[in-house]
């Protein structure tokens, strides 16, 4: 309390008002406003990793495309030294260029012959077993193409130390027999697969009908062109050997080749 004068000169007591300080006022603001960056740091280590993986991201991306698409775009663009067919006389009459023409035409012949070996007028098909797919020529025209299934691959083993390997024999083969409505021999590896005890070779259980489709043919060694009941799986290496088609693709396939027509398995 202190003495303050007033109008009629008595003296009046009063009291302290405190005065406000500029540093107290802008203290606790600057405080405030570390407070907030030190609350907001953890925020901005995340958005610094975000970013940096962004550019991370970017950066493979564009690698990525660089070597996959630039790369081989730039390769198939022309050179400015571009081969020229001349006419040159004195190349002609030279006995090492006019070796080279004739080895040349000898191999032109010689692949002739072979392709038109493989491809006779007659009608033939071939399988792709990587791709599961056939395609049937006659006349050396391609009239029918589609899916099918091949060996899987897989093996089998017994404790007995017997084993097999599924899978589609590859080369050149030949129809050897064609058969309708046929019945299906079951091998050893059937009932081994199943963990049924293996029965003589002249158990009438060895027989099953309505497997095969409507139509089989032998291409040797047990190994047969024929239908299935498994038509989902069609287009899958899933057989223990033998080659699957539908049942539309086997007849006509089957009407179209006789006995003796190749079959290329590759």
């Amino acid at each position: 309390m202190e003495n303050e004068i007033t109008d009629n000169g008595s003296l009046s007591e009063t009291e302290h008002q405190p005065v406000a300080n500029e540093d107290s006022l802008t203290i606790p603001a600057e405080k405030s406003f570390n407070q907030q960056i030190l609350d907001n740091k953890k925020l901005i280590e995340v958005l610094h990793k975000t970013f940096i993986g962004i550019l991370v991201s970017i950066a493979i991306i564009f690698l990525f495309i660089f070597f996959i698409y630039i790369i081989p775009a730039l390769q198939e663009i022309p050179s400015g030294d571009k081969s020229k067919v001349t006419n040159n006389t004195e190349l002609k009459k030279e006995p090492s260029y006019k070796k080279q023409i004739s080895q040349m035409n000898r191999d032109i012949q010689r692949l002739s012959r072979k392709y038109n070996g493989y491809t006779t007028g007659q009608s033939y098909l071939v399988i792709n077993t990587t791709d599961n797919l056939f395609y049937l020529f006659r006349n050396k025209k391609q009239v029918r193409e589609g899916h099918c299934s091949t060996g899987s691959f897989k093996m089998l083993k017994t404790e007995e130390g017997r084993s097999w390997i599924f899978k589609t024999p590859k080369g050149k083969f030949w129809i050897q027999g064609k058969i309708t409505n046929p019945p299906w021999r079951r091998p050893d590896w059937a009932y081994v697969e199943e963990g049924l005890p293996v029965p003589s070779q002249d158990d009438p259980s060895r027989y099953e009908y309505n497997v095969l489709g409507d139509y089989a043919m032998a291409l040797g060694d047990g190994y047969l062109i024929h239908g299935t009941i498994y038509k989902r799986a069609l287009g899958m290496p899933v057989t223990h050997g033998c080659v699957r088609l539908d049942d539309d693709d086997l007849k006509v396939i089957f009407n179209t080749l006789s006995i003796g027509s190749k079959v290329y398995i590759f």
